[in-house]
């Protein structure tokens, strides 16, 4: 059912829409990394400027007592036992996001990343133990393994505006492979001595709170005090208690909201519009709340603290070394600091790439990294930024100077790891526009989260009946926000000549009276060879969808009225209608507008520069494709978003 537009698209639309979890993860991380940058900077001001001041308020205590207990801390070790739970709570938020609903939902893309990640830990430590073979620092070779997720997705934003979005998730999730590693040689080789009994009682508290998830027990609260409580209970054992905040991350599940519980939602609204009482309206809040996975609402609440205040605190209680001559001179021979830095700057990116392609090589290809080589490269090089686990770490293993070589080597690896990257970069945006091409898009097959494929035979299809880039809309004739949309759409289509442009129905009965029967008009119209024509008065008039108007428009398009009003009063079209909805439900999609572009469903703001840069994308991934003798990318049905 190809048809063409009836006029051309053209003009501009300014940005705006909204971001995935994954996106929004991603900004944070790079919009925070200059607070990060800037916290530690101010750290190593104030160590030289007034150096005792600033050790004598770092290691001042802060004390609390409730009845005969007190627990009395550095405020130094508050931040980075304490305040560093939180952000490993996160970390664990966002891996448990990865697994339910991202690229790692198929388990077999989890091995490449994987081994990545192990083994761009593995590689500096040998590095590091390499340098430091026989001297007493060789118990510090934790220090060199790392990855800081805030500076090398910051580095990335700054270097990487054109590197594809693969290598982000990749960086990503390398990252919490890291810290998941990390946090286990913390526990088992930089604890204290281990007391056993209160090391039981943080592992009976845990298990309660997983036996809470189970029981689908939702008050934040009953996890708060159990994760509190297991905080203690590790801090007493000796085993470093941020490792709770890790576990208590992996057990908030991720999942796309489901129709039945935004219906829920709206139904609860449309009782409290009838009666306004506070019963009603606390029923409402927790339908709201209830609608969205518990991740997602964990996320939004404590990720922008982690990245703007605890991380950035963190450098501040920790980064800060008196730069002097001596330091210097020392630092350039001391083993401690020549481990780290050369384990970051070399070691990081020779064993990713070293595993990447050792894991390719061992699948025969079917295991491919999500971009290009060259990005992979690039992936390589930003990961020698090390920073908050490694000082944190570093604070553990070494004390007096070695400790302040420990922070010059850490230091000094970011920025020759940033130098580094910036060299890969430009080497590849010298290359030709081929080769270019190839080193940044990899071969790795594409998830496909459209489960019904788009048919020119059946689907409303405006621009070319084929081409390199399909964007499929659902959408609902009533929402604002499709209606914003829609000049965007108008946008891309006068870009992009080769794209072709798909809507399917997704009318949200629940919330939008006239929806359905907007849709089904459409599809009346449709029946007459008119179908965009419609389409476009509706999403322009969604004021105006009444059967009087909808007759209005059938007159004004030139349709012949009887058998349109007839075809709608018999709701011809309400079939064709439902066929959408339950590929709608099919795809995971419960909301409008949701775009797939390629079979990809886009989580990105659904403005004109981010719907172009996702359309870019995939057209690249098409042309190198087809370069390797494929007429389209090879796409993978994803695995089912599980929900709850």
């Amino acid at each position: 059912m190809a048809e063409s537009p009836p006029a051309e698209f053209s003009g501009q639309t300014k940005s705006g829409g909204t971001h995935s979890p994954l996106l929004a993860f991603l900004h944070t991380e790079t919009g925070s990394s200059a607070l990060l940058l800037a916290a530690a900077l101010a750290a190593v001001v104030w160590a030289n400027v007034d150096p005792s001041g600033y050790e004598s308020l770092w290691r001042s205590h802060l004390s609390f007592q409730f009845d005969t207990h007190r627990l009395s801390l550095p405020l130094r070790e508050w931040v980075n036992s304490g305040l560093m739970t939180l952000f490993f709570f996160v970390v664990g938020l966002e891996a448990r996001r990865e697994f339910d609903m991202g690229e790692l939902r198929d388990r077999k893309r989890l091995a490449l990343p994987l081994a990545a990640g192990v083994s761009g830990m593995v590689v500096p430590v040998c590095f590091y133990l390499a340098v430091n073979s026989g001297q007493p620092s060789v118990h510090g070779w934790g220090a060199a393994m790392s990855t800081d997720t805030a500076f090398a997705l910051g580095t990335l934003a700054v270097l990487g505006q054109r590197m594809p979005q693969g290598l982000r998730v990749f960086i990503l999730t390398i990252a919490v492979v890291d810290d998941f590693l990390a946090l286990g040689v913390i526990a088992v080789s930089y604890s204290s001595r281990i007391a056993w009994t209160p090391l039981f009682a943080a592992l009976a508290i845990f298990c309660a709170a997983v036996l809470a998830r189970v029981l689908r027990v939702r008050r934040s609260l009953v996890y708060s005090l159990l994760a509190a409580t297991a905080w203690v209970a590790l801090l007493k054992s000796g085993v470093d208690p941020v490792v709770i905040g890790l576990a208590m991350g992996l057990l908030p599940y991720a999942a796309p909201a489901s129709r039945s519980r935004l219906e829920y939602a709206s139904g609860l609204f449309r009782l409290f519009r009838e009666q306004p009482t506070p019963e009603l309206a606390r029923s409402v809040r927790a339908g709201l709340a209830s609608a969205l996975a518990p991740n997602e609402r964990l996320q939004r609440l404590y990720h922008p603290w982690t990245s703007y205040v605890v991380v950035p605190l963190f450098a501040l209680a920790n980064a800060g070394i008196p730069v002097s001559a001596s330091l210097l001179s020392q630092a350039v021979a001391s083993p401690v600091a020549l481990g780290i830095f050369f384990g970051f700057l070399l070691g990081k990116p020779l064993g990713i790439l070293g595993a990447s392609a050792t894991a390719t090589w061992l699948s025969r290809g079917r295991v491919q990294p999500p971009a290009g080589w060259g990005a992979v490269a690039v992936g390589g090089t930003l990961s020698g930024a090390g920073f908050t686990v490694s000082l944190l770490i570093a604070a553990r293993a070494f004390h007096g100077p070695e400790l302040e070589q420990a922070k010059a080597g850490v230091l000094g690896a970011i920025i020759a790891s940033f130098a580094l990257s910036w060299a890969v970069t430009g080497a590849i945006g010298i290359l030709p526009h081929r080769a270019r091409l190839r080193a940044l898009v990899g071969k790795a097959e594409a998830i496909v989260d459209l489960a019904v494929p788009v048919d020119p035979d059946r689907d409303h299809v405006r621009g070319p009946r084929s081409g390199p880039v399909t964007v499929v809309e659902y959408g609902d004739y009533e929402c604002i926000y499709c209606g914003r949309a829609e000049p965007v759409i108008r946008d891309l289509l006068g870009s992009f000549a080769d794209v072709r442009y798909v809507w399917r129905h997704l009318p949200l009965t629940d919330v939008h009276v006239h929806a359905q029967l907007a849709a089904e008009a459409a599809e009346a119209a449709a029946s007459q060879g008119f179908y965009w024509q419609m389409h476009d008065l509706l999403i322009t008039h969604q004021g105006s969808l009444q059967l009087a108007d909808l007759r209005r428009y059938a007159a004004e398009i030139g349709l012949d009225v009887e058998r349109f009003e007839q075809d709608v009063q018999k709701r011809v079209g309400a079939a064709r209608v439902a066929e959408d909805v339950e590929s709608a439900d099919l795809s995971g999609v419960a909301g409008t507008p949701t775009f797939f572009i390629n079979g990809l469903r886009h989580h990105g703001a659904y403005d004109i520069d981010s719907l172009s840069a996702a359309v870019q994308a995939a057209r690249q991934q098409t042309q190198v494709g087809n370069w390797r003798g494929r007429t389209d990318p090879k796409q993978t049905p994803g695995p089912p978003r599980r929900l709850p």
